[in-house]
């Protein structure tokens, strides 16, 4: 039980943290977007990254300075993508028709869902490394018991994250609070790839 509760307490205080991922899940929340599915396709990748992390996958990334590259510059193409088409949507003058639109289909929301979650290079850092560096001093039953509770933990904050996005629907629907939403997902993607650009020339040191 003390593993499991330390896997819980890991994971939250890790996984609150406001990113790409978190603002995706909650504004797709508001737009009533595949709310289900989209928290599932999150919280099933935070498993397998949660155990890869626990099972020492992290050590094998740290050694690896061309991965961690590659996945840094792939987290930065993504995320300046992502924050202008956000930008598009709040310079569009149609206004509501268009505002916010997201994924329009499974597959299409699967694929976002998917590039949000695994081509962010902070997503590796909390899941695999950080936790997998926290779960150490554990073995064996201990060591699964920490990862449970850590999964426990993203299953809990992305259905919270996402129901609780539906509350807000309301405000959503006044063009002026989605634009304001646009332009502060614009600027968030922003500043997330300018931190992860700067970051790229430690990566290969």
């Amino acid at each position: 039980m003390n593993a499991y509760l330390t896997g819980m307490g890991a994971s939250a205080s890790l996984i609150m943290a406001i990113g790409a991922q978190n603002a995706f899940v909650l504004t797709q929340g508001m737009e009533r977007k595949f709310f289900l599915t989209i928290p599932l396709v999150c919280s099933l990748s935070d498993t397998i990254l949660i155990f890869a992390g626990v099972l020492g996958v992290g050590e094998l990334l740290s050694s690896r300075p061309v991965l961690t590259f590659a996945g840094t510059a792939g987290g930065v193409l993504f995320l300046t993508l992502y924050g202008i088409g956000r930008f598009r949507n709040f310079l569009n003058p149609r206004g509501e028709e268009e505002r916010g639109r997201g994924p329009e289909t499974g597959s299409a929301a699967l694929a976002l869902t998917l590039a949000v979650t695994w081509l962010n290079p902070h997503v590796y850092l909390d899941t695999v490394i950080l936790l997998g560096g926290i779960s150490s001093p554990f073995a064996g039953p201990d060591k699964l018991a920490f990862a449970c509770g850590a999964v426990t933990v993203s299953f809990l904050w992305f259905f919270t994250l996402s129901l609780g996005g539906r509350l807000l629907t309301p405000l959503f629907r006044d063009p002026r609070f989605g634009r304001t939403l646009d332009l502060a997902m614009a600027l968030l993607m922003g500043v997330l790839a300018l931190s992860l650009a700067k970051e790229l020339p430690g990566t290969l040191a």
